[in-house]
């Protein structure tokens, strides 16, 4: 597996091996223990799985607060996104910076995101499903948002922002103006 660092101290892209021939391919797309042997311990308990029908539906930015707040190991097992991590470690150099990935069931990527990151996603292309393994359960107390568009982050999406399909929860979530965030940066 090759683990490539990003601009953001934690989160990385894993890139499994893929083997293949006339049939197909075969990929191993997690090994706890070849991650540990990366110095990434991380317990995943959670498997989710999410089917977008049109391109254009964004999801995010969404965070879980602790005690439940989670790392999240993602990748797309049909189709092609774009996903976003944006720090929110209060105190960090990093803090309000995103990094964005294109993942595809093409390329095989992962983004490993950890706790104290906003994580989102806009689907390029119809009928994607994204899988990503959580560290913690969802926990609907502890579930958050922080608008997608907000002028303070700057992500560009890469795609019309005002033509996005989005869930009520994400059209109305806060700015970072108006944002508190439960996280601490920890060297």
């Amino acid at each position: 597996m090759q683990i490539t660092k990003t601009d953001l101290p934690g989160v990385l892209i894993l890139t499994p091996k893929r083997f293949g021939d006339a049939r197909g391919f075969f990929s191993e797309v997690y090994n706890r223990k070849t991650l540990l042997d990366h110095g990434i311990d991380i317990e995943f308990v959670q498997d989710n799985h999410s089917l977008s029908v049109d391109v254009g539906v964004l999801r995010g930015l969404h965070y879980q607060t602790p005690p439940h707040a989670q790392d999240k190991l993602v990748r797309v097992g049909a189709g092609r996104i774009f996903d976003v991590a944006v720090d929110i470690r209060r105190g960090s150099p990093s803090y309000g910076k995103w990094i964005g990935v294109e993942l595809s069931a093409d390329n095989g990527k992962q983004l490993l995101i950890p706790k104290g990151f906003l994580h989102g996603f806009v689907t390029y292309e119809p009928s994607t499903e994204v899988l990503y393994k959580c560290s913690d359960v969802y926990a609907p107390d502890c579930d958050g948002a922080v608008h997608y568009a907000d002028p303070e982050i700057g992500i560009d999406w890469s795609i019309e922002t005002n033509k996005v399909i989005l869930s009520d929860k994400d059209a109305s979530a806060p700015f970072m103006a108006d944002f508190e965030s439960p996280f601490r940066y920890e060297e």
